[in-house]
C-alpha cells in the first residue's frame, strides 16, 4: 500500500493527466502569442493533426495573437487593455470549441519569477472563462525555447532559464486544473543544443522547418500519430489549410476594423454585413481539409 501511494504521488506531482480521448468532429482552437500566431503562415501544425485524426474529422481555428499573455491586452484595439479579454470572450463564444489548445508564457516569462504569481493567477482566470464559455476541454502547452545563434544575436540561455521556470509551473498548473499538458519546451530541447539547422528565425521566432519540427513534437504530445505521406500530397494538403487560415484570418480580424465596426463604421456603409460571407468559404475549406486528410490516411 506504501508503494502504491508513493507512486500515485509521483504520477500527480509529474503533471500526467488522463490521455486525451478526441471526439468525432471534434472543434480545436489553438490560442497563444506569436508562436501559435505565425503557423497561419505556414499550417505545419493544423496539418500534421488533421492527418493523425483524419477519422475524427476535426476542424482547427487559429486565434493566435501577437505579443499576447494569458490578460489578452494586446487583442484590445482603441479601448483599454482590458478590452481584449472580453473580445477574446466574444470569439470563444462565437467558435463553440471543443477542444482548446494553450501555448503561453513566452511573453511573460522575459519577468523572470517575480512575474510568475500574476502569470498563473492569469492563466487561471483565462481557463475559468474559457471553460464557462464553451465548455471545452483545455490542454495547457508549454512555450518552446529559444535558439542562441550567435553574433550579432544575443545569448538566449538566461531567457531558456526563464523559460525553464514557467514551463514547469504550467505543468504543475495542468495537474491543478486537471488539464493535459504538452512540454513543448523539453520535447525541442530546452534550449541545450543548438540545432543544425536551426529551428528559428532570430533565436526567438519558428522559421518553416522549425514548425515542421513543432507539429511533429505537439502530435507525440498529444498522443497522436499521422500516416506515413509522400510530401507532394502533404503539400497539397497543407495548401488548402493555409487557404482556409487566410480565409479565416480576415474572417475574425479583418484590416480597417474601425470603418467596419469602430467609429467611422458610418463613412463606408454597412460593410460590415460582408464579413460573416467568409463563414461558407472557409467551411469550404474544412471539408476539403477533411477529405484530403481521410483519403490519405487510408492510404
Amino acid at each position: 500500500m506504501k508503494t502504491l501511494f508513493i507512486l500515485v504521488l509521483i504520477y500527480f506531482s509529474a503533471g500526467f493527466t488522463t490521455a486525451i480521448e478526441f471526439k468525432n468532429e471534434e472543434k480545436v482552437v489553438l490560442l497563444g502569442n506569436t508562436f501559435i500566431e505565425r503557423d497561419v503562415n505556414f499550417g505545419h501544425i493544423e496539418t500534421h493533426l488533421a492527418l493523425a485524426l483524419s477519422e475524427k474529422r476535426p476542424t482547427f481555428r487559429n486565434l493566435g495573437w501577437s505579443g499576447d499573455t494569458v490578460y489578452c491586452h494586446a487583442r484590445s484595439y482603441f479601448g483599454p487593455p482590458q478590452e481584449g479579454f472580453a473580445r477574446l470572450k466574444k470569439h470563444i463564444q462565437f467558435l463553440k470549441p471543443t477542444l482548446v489548445l494553450m501555448c503561453y508564457g513566452a511573453v511573460s516569462s522575459f519577468e523572470g519569477e517575480p512575474g510568475l504569481g500574476s502569470f498563473l493567477e492569469g492563466y487561471k482566470r483565462l481557463m475559468a472563462m474559457i471553460r464557462s464559455t464553451s465548455g471545452a476541454r483545455i490542454v495547457l502547452v508549454s512555450p518552446p525555447p529559444c535558439e542562441t545563434l550567435g553574433f550579432p544575436l544575443p545569448n538566449m540561455e538566461p531567457q531558456n532559464k526563464r523559460l525553464a521556470l514557467y514551463s514547469e509551473a504550467i505543468k504543475k498548473l495542468a495537474a491543478e486544473e486537471n488539464c493535459n499538458f504538452v512540454n513543448l519546451f523539453e520535447a525541442l530541447g530546452a534550449g541545450k543544443k543548438r540545432l543544425i539547422p536551426p529551428v528559428t528565425i532570430n533565436g526567438l521566432h519558428f522559421s518553416e522547418q522549425g514548425y515542421k519540427k513543432v507539429a511533429v513534437a505537439l502530435g507525440d504530445g498529444l498522443k497522436v500519430k499521422g500516416p506515413n505521406v509522400d510530401l507532394p500530397n502533404k503539400e497539397k494538403l497543407r495548401k488548402i489549410v493555409m487557404e482556409k487560415n487566410k480565409l479565416f484570418f480576415n474572417r475574425w480580424r479583418p484590416q480597417n476594423e474601425t470603418y467596419l465596426h469602430g467609429f467611422r463604421k458610418h463613412e463606408q456603409g454597412n460593410n460590415a454585413k460582408e464579413i460573416p460571407q467568409f463563414d461558407p468559404l472557409v467551411a469550404n475549406k474544412d471539408k476539403k481539409i477533411q477529405e484530403i486528410a481521410l483519403s490519405l490516411s487510408a492510404k
